[in-house]
């Protein structure tokens, strides 16, 4: 039989104070440290937990933050959410993460779903934005962050990182480890991600320096791993075809990238040794593959991080709206697009 819960009259009694202190210490406001440890010790004995509907509808808050991204099981996602979570909890809010599915309309409407009392604060992660999106999120009565491209011109709260950059920084490294055919696998090119990404290719190859290392661009459905292994296969067949073949792959993702070195050993090569490949945004899952996947970290926690906070600051101060960070890329070189030093053999015992 379930125990009855306790309740903060209890909770009062057995720390000997009123219950006006009580619920002062409980929530922080008005009281000594001393008194705060007493009530507290009292509330633990007990096993006391505040009722968050009451809390909620004397402040006419939610304590409610929801995390909106297309794909909740990308792992960037995932890192994004970790270092949110870690920001909001000590103020007391939860994170509630909400999937799109990726188009504008159903993130349209989840703004429009979300934008009446529900949360007090909206986190989206858009992969696709457009006038419909950014009316939306200017006409919401509650505050909205941004992560992706900056919007901060329409007064909209935005984290935003250059994966322009990252790109260009990839096909540099493939250069110079001495890659001279060099082909793009990419997301769809109506996504933020893929557009952005997309422009860091061309400008890489379009110096008279790279233009030999330019194998073309094959645009996946969508940015997985099974969408990169079908859309990997048509870039190495293309190149093949015209007797040009690959000698390494960038791709958009890591999930992507996975895809791509798949394909690889379904035809038979080696990675990195006949076709080296490099990935974006420095997953858990790309850090631990075989071969270790070389990748640019768009500092997936460090965006989740700041919006937190810019949200945070939305929601208890009342911060002004229109505030634009960013977060640069970082090539990290691993197994996948350089290949591991060769070990010296062991002295023969006779050698020893």
């Amino acid at each position: 039989m379930t125990s009855p819960r306790a309740t903060l009259i209890q909770v009062a009694r057995r720390a000997g104070v009123s219950l006006a202190s009580t619920s002062r210490a409980l929530h922080g406001t008005g009281a000594s440290p001393a008194m705060v440890e007493r009530v507290r010790a009292a509330a633990e004995e007990l096993g006391y937990r505040p009722h968050e509907t009451g809390r909620s509808l004397r402040m006419k808050r939610t304590f409610q933050v929801a995390f909106a991204v297309a794909d909740i099981g990308n792992p960037v996602y995932i890192e994004m959410l970790t270092a949110i979570h870690a920001v909001l909890a000590p103020h007391g809010y939860r994170v509630v993460v909400m999937s799109t599915g990726g188009t504008v309309a159903s993130t349209v409407d989840l703004v429009h779903s979300l934008d009446g009392g529900f949360v007090d604060g909206m986190i989206i992660s858009p992969l696709r934005v457009d006038d419909a999106f950014v009316t939306a999120v200017e006409e919401a009565t509650v505050p909205v962050v941004v992560i992706g491209r900056s919007l901060a011109d329409h007064g909209i709260d935005s984290v935003s990182t250059d994966s322009t950059g990252g790109i260009v920084q990839a096909v540099d490294h493939l250069v110079a480890v001495g890659r001279r055919r060099i082909g793009f696998l990419n997301g769809p090119l109506d996504t933020t991600p893929g557009e952005a990404r997309q422009r860091g290719f061309d400008a890489a190859t379009r110096t008279a320096a790279f233009t030999a290392a330019n194998g073309g661009t094959e645009v996946a459905e969508d940015f997985t791993v099974t969408a990169g292994l079908a859309a990997a296969h048509r870039l190495l067949d293309r190149a093949d075809d015209a007797g040009t073949p690959l000698d390494a792959v960038v791709a958009a993702n890591d999930l992507l990238a996975i895809g791509a070195i798949r394909a690889a050993g379904e035809r038979g090569l080696t990675v990195p040794g006949d076709l080296a490949v490099t990935g974006m945004d420095d997953t858990d899952i790309g850090r631990v593959f075989q071969p270790s996947l070389t990748s640019v970290s768009l500092g997936s926690g460090r965006r989740g991080h700041l919006a937190a906070e810019l949200v945070l600051g939305l929601v208890d101060d009342g911060e002004e709206r229109g505030r634009y960070v960013t977060v640069g890329p970082e090539l990290i070189v691993r197994e996948s697009s350089v290949s591991a030093p060769t070990p010296s053999p062991s002295p023969r015992k006779e050698d020893a």
